[in-house]
């Protein structure tokens, strides 16, 4: 039997100094390290051996990290954000926006399942190189383009590399921390968001002076500086581990071909080929469709979305019945709080992306905004929810519960994007929408942070990527499909309007003017030319706005279907955790 004295000391240890023992029950009543769950993924086990070994200064420098990542992420998104508009103008395709973030969007939905693969087979580290890769190379390559196709197919690589960054950070941050603490961790690394919604829009700004390539270039050089220190701290602690025992090295014995054939069935190759080219497929015909020669009567349109169905559906069909080692565990496909979540998420981003591709240029023209007063406004989202969520994820941490929440979120949002409606319009105040995007930043920060800990909470530490990778997927698709919808009624709508309310002096010149921001911009304020670009915006937008808050009313559905579950009894993780 134990000594009790010898228990009293490995409590303390466990309390005091974040490491796990368990006491082996010999005449010698060794301690030993307690050991990660062998039925685990190489990935996963590896992140919990860390969590294991790791000091407790280890886990502050890896929040720490987070938060500095997160600042330059949130920095160089906001920057680009803003210059974006200008850089499309300066090649004459300003309506085009719309288009970019299509193509971006449903390229970046693709990587998710296969990055989550990669994270829980090779492990959390590598899966984070290979997006600071991506981000780092999207940039200099957007900083060198000449011509519109280059900046798209950077942008691409931008996109997959930010946005898989991030997902990154959020495997890793809930790997790090309790599931009743996950709301405050999350909180505290998206609070740079306060700082960046001011300091973006007002470096673009200068960049826009200067030259707008360097808005581009400068986080080039300055993103893999603060990345790399993330990636080291965990390879540095997995050896660690290796070191004290907590993890040993695989021998496998294994050929080449057969080492080859092994991460074949790992990463389940075959499940990743056909995902992401099933939901590329699938989403494509929604941002060629205007262009193609019948619309979406076009032979290939139709064939391109039959394909992707067909492909997503052998998918679903491969996963169920003939993976050896499946992405998804299907029962937890089938929990209702997993799918009401995944489905908040999606009509979330569907709605959202109805209407916000070009609020910027919008308040530009119609409220005489300059890039950074536009930034601003637009960046009320990232200042609300950067003080708002650590204040919901505190409120999270004592009542152990979340759901309550929506009954809040879900209202206050549809009630405040209603309102917009009638504010998005010339001459109305900028305070009215200032407003309104502070109620729609109050629901809105609330949604992402519950449907997070929403469905992370419906499965165990193996699928936690996976969970994840879920969730950005549906969302990402979401927002490919509000952005479509955004720019379909913004196609049918914007050009139109300015053929009515344009002076016919200014008709001539109504191709540049629908196709460059700059020319817009040049005409004098209150002239007649003005004033009906300003009417043609007010008349797409309101008609966007409309959409999204007729899709939103889905959220309240989707709210009643996630489970009130008690995150104070659910254990995830283990070791030294927040």
């Amino acid at each position: 039997m134990v000594d009790r004295p010898l228990a009293l000391l490995c409590s303390f240890l466990v309390k005091h100094h974040g490491r796990a023992f368990v006491v082996a029950d010999n005449s010698n009543n060794e301690v030993q390290p307690e050991l990660p769950s062998n039925d685990l993924q190489r990935g996963v086990r590896d992140v919990e051996a860390v969590t294991l070994s790791w000091s407790k200064a280890s886990l502050i420098a890896v929040f720490a990290n987070i938060w500095l990542l997160y600042f330059v992420n949130a920095m160089q998104n906001s920057t680009l954000g803003n210059l974006i508009p200008y850089v499309t103008s300066a090649w004459e395709s300003h309506s085009l926006l719309n288009v970019i973030s299509i193509v971006a969007s449903s390229m970046s939905a693709a990587t998710f399942i296969p990055l989550a693969k990669i994270m829980d087979t090779w492990g959390r580290a590598e899966g984070f190189l290979l997006m600071a890769v991506f981000c780092t190379l999207g940039l200099i390559i957007m900083a060198t383009c000449n011509d519109l196709p280059t900046f798209c197919a950077a942008n691409v690589f931008y996109t997959i590399g930010f946005t898989g960054i991030t997902y990154c950070v959020d495997v890793i941050t809930a790997d790090a921390s309790k599931l009743k603490n996950r709301g405050l961790a999350y909180a505290f690394t998206s609070s740079p968001y306060i700082i960046t919604a001011f300091a973006g829009p007002s470096a673009a700004d200068r960049f826009y002076d200067i030259n707008w390539r360097w808005g581009f270039g400068c986080w080039a050089i300055i993103f893999p500086v603060v990345a790399a220190p993330l990636y080291f701290i965990l390879k540095f602690n997995l050896q660690k581990a290796k070191k004290a025992g907590i993890l040993h090295d695989e021998k496998s014995g294994r050929t080449l071909l057969q080492s080859i054939w092994h991460y074949i069935i790992e990463f389940d190759a075959i499940g990743v080929i056909l995902f992401s080219t099933g939901l590329t497929v699938f989403l494509l015909p929604f941002t060629i469709a205007n262009s193609a020669p019948n619309g979406w009567d076009t032979g290939y349109i139709i064939a391109m979305i039959v394909v992707g169905v067909v492909m997503l559906f052998i998918f679903i069909i491969h996963e169920t019945f003939l993976a050896r080692v499946p992405m998804f565990n299907f029962e937890f496909l089938s929990d209702r709080t997993v799918i009401g979540a995944c489905l908040l998420d999606a009509t979330y981003q569907l709605s959202y992306y109805c209407w916000n591709n070009l609020f910027g240029s919008f308040l530009q023209v119609v409220n005489d905004l300059s890039i950074a007063e536009a930034g601003y406004v637009g960046n009320t989202f990232d200042v609300v929810s950067g003080v708002l969520l650590l204040f919901v994820g505190w409120l999270i941490r004592r009542t152990g519960r979340f759901k309550w929440l929506l009954y809040i979120a879900v209202p206050l949002y549809i009630f405040a994007q209603g309102l917009m409606i009638y504010f998005r319009r010339p001459n109305q105040s900028v305070g009215y929408l200032v407003m309104c995007q502070i109620f729609i930043s109050i629901g809105g920060s609330i949604f992402i942070i519950v449907e997070q800990l929403a469905i992370l909470a419906a499965v165990d530490h193996q699928h936690v990527a996976a969970a994840l990778a879920l969730l950005n997927v549906v969302g990402t698709v979401g927002d490919a499909m509000g952005s479509t919808i955004s720019g379909a009624i913004w196609t049918n709508t914007f050009e139109n309007a300015l053929e009515r309310y344009l002076p016919a002096s200014a008709l001539p010149d109504i191709d540049k003017i629908y196709g460059d921001l700059p020319t817009q911009l040049n005409y004098t304020v209150g002239s007649p030319t003005r004033l009906g670009i300003q009417e043609a915006y007010g008349y797409g937008q309101t008609r966007m706005l409309a959409a999204g808050t007729a899709i939103m009313g889905l959220a309240i559905v989707w709210t009643l279907m996630i489970r009130n579950i008690d995150l104070k009894k659910t254990p995830q993780v283990k070791g030294m955790v927040f």
